[in-house]
């Protein structure tokens, strides 16, 4: 039986490695391209190859892509994971690397695309496209909600050529590499069980499972949409919050919808 082909750029560490090693167990081949891709296919799975591409030089994209889809076959899913680490001007190099490269890699990818079966494009997005996370620079809130108006556009566009393209906007991750700050910080595991409504921080397995429902044939008529991933922390009310954080849980509401005190 054929296996499905996933391109996953931005897969060597974090979110996007747990959704390479995840779509790798579920049967997928999966080509992971990454600036430093340290990680050796045989360490990992079998199904998995690791691939060098700096995002930020435009001419290596085209070549790259050739060169997987010629060695391991027809893609059928697209999964995006890329952000800018480097160390030179944060807004245009977040640009380049969130926008630019995105673009460039799906008008390439469209003619690589097996066209027998559902296909699909998924793009790690963020809360911080429609909120301010203050830890964030500028350039990641504009780079995630120009990628968000990216996803509408090509599900128009692409919708035609039996591609479907989708994002994912998580709150914070607990990933690998922040596991020992936040389990380590039980005042701050507290208040995130007190305000977030599944009582928990989201995983980067809860990405990756979305992921891997997205690229499926279970989500066949989905496209187009950005699905957050926070817990439910997005539904609450920051005055709801406040009160929960400030212990003020003798304000009760009454029948007209206002609020006032037992004491």
């Amino acid at each position: 039986m054929k296996k499905n082909h996933v391109l996953i750029v931005g897969g060597s560490k974090g979110i996007g490695f747990v959704i390479a090693k995840t779509l790798a167990k579920e049967g997928y081949r999966v080509s992971v391209v990454a600036r430093n891709p340290s990680l050796k296919t045989d360490a990992v799975d079998k199904n998995i190859n690791f691939w060098t591409l700096d995002l930020l030089d435009g001419k290596a994209i085209p070549l790259v892509l050739n060169k997987i889809v010629d060695e391991r076959g027809k893609l059928t899913s697209i999964v995006f994971c890329q952000r800018y680490r480097g160390n030179g001007d944060d807004w245009e190099g977040e640009i380049k690397v969130s926008l630019t490269a995105t673009k460039e890699i799906i008008d390439h990818s469209i003619n690589h695309f097996d066209t027998l079966g559902d296909n699909s494009i998924v793009i790690i997005s963020s809360i911080a496209s429609s909120f301010i996370v203050e830890e964030q620079p500028l350039s990641y809130h504009v780079g995630k909600a120009g990628i968000n108006q990216l996803i509408k556009y090509y599900a128009i566009v692409l919708g035609p050529k039996k591609i479907r393209v989708n994002g994912i906007s998580p709150g914070t991750v607990l990933k690998e590499e922040n596991k020992e700050f936040y389990l380590g910080n039980k005042k701050l595991q507290d208040i995130f069980k007190k305000i977030i409504p599944i009582g928990r921080m989201i995983m980067s397995e809860d990405v990756a499972n979305l992921t891997s429902f997205l690229c499926s044939p279970k989500a066949s008529g989905i496209t187009g949409q950005n699905m957050l991933l926070d817990g439910g922390l997005s539904l609450k009310g920051h005055e709801s919050m406040a009160r929960v954080l400030t212990n003020l849980d003798d304000f009760k509401k009454t029948k007209t919808g206002r609020t006032k005190s037992n004491k």
